[in-house]
């Protein structure tokens, strides 16, 4: 069964939204917020009702300096300005069991902390040619999907659904639990990426730009898999790394 797609114009949604009373009603509304900056030195009852309104939706914020450049692109901002997503954040606890209803053989793909948009929209594009059933971030200290990500992944990250998760580590648990092993693309592993078998429910980790996979995820992945490089070259880029994986993916189950 063909899971239907929630997003909208990205045209119209990838905006921002200023003003208390406009981002209460963005909050209340039930739109898809990628995250709500707060000025950090403003605190009164209407500012607490955003805050909570935000842990209530699950929605990232953040306090940020009056002099924040988000502020400047308008004078009536009023402290506080929410940032509506173009699409509609998938669950994984209701993606998952879906997709082993459908008979499917899961094939999932976890970003650990890429904060560069254009590796972001790469990935998701090289994934949704390469069938990959969802793509996992973190709600936070992640690229999101903007605008800038819809249009490097080639319009992919409107297709592909995206799971948008608060704890990695639950998330972890959650993959490993129901059967889907989790292989980590990392350096430090010794077992090449060619040598597992990826022909059964998979999670691809990959880990941010800088400093590779976090300690907490790592930690829970199942598999820890290197792909294999010349002497003398450090790394991939992480777009890269992750086409490599999602190709052997299919290599195999082909």
């Amino acid at each position: 069964m063909e899971r239907e797609r929630k997003f909208s114009n990205p045209a119209e949604n990838a905006q921002a939204v200023y003003g208390i009373h406009a981002v209460l009603e963005a909050l209340d509304s039930g739109l898809e917020l990628n995250k709500v900056l707060i000025q950090k030195d403003i605190r009164n009852e209407q500012f607490d009702l955003i805050v909570n309104l935000c842990k209530k939706k699950k929605v990232p914020f953040q306090f940020v300096p009056r002099d924040a450049s988000a502020f400047n692109a308008n004078q009536n901002h009023q402290g506080v300005v929410a940032y509506v997503s173009p699409i509609g954040y998938y669950k994984l606890e209701d993606l998952l069991p879906q997709l082993f209803e459908e008979g499917k053989t899961p094939f999932i793909l976890l970003l650990d902390r890429i904060t560069d948009v254009r590796n972001f929209g790469a990935i998701a594009r090289s994934a949704y040619c390469a069938g990959v059933d969802t793509i996992i971030i973190p709600d936070s200290g992640s690229a999101q999907v903007s605008e800038d990500a819809i249009k490097t992944s080639a319009g992919a990250l409107l297709k592909i659904p995206v799971c948008r998760e608060k704890n990695m580590k639950s998330t972890m648990e959650l993959l490993n639990q129901s059967g889907v092993q989790t292989v980590a693309c990392t350096e430090k592993a010794n077992k090449d990426l060619n040598f597992v078998d990826l022909t059964i429910p998979t999670c691809i980790v990959m880990g941010s730009e800088d400093t590779g996979i976090s300690t907490e995820v790592l930690k829970k992945c199942s598999v820890l898999a290197r792909i294999p490089l010349n002497k003398g070259v450090a790394s991939l880029n992480v777009s890269v790394a992750a086409g490599i994986a999602v190709y052997e993916t299919i290599r195999q189950r082909m």
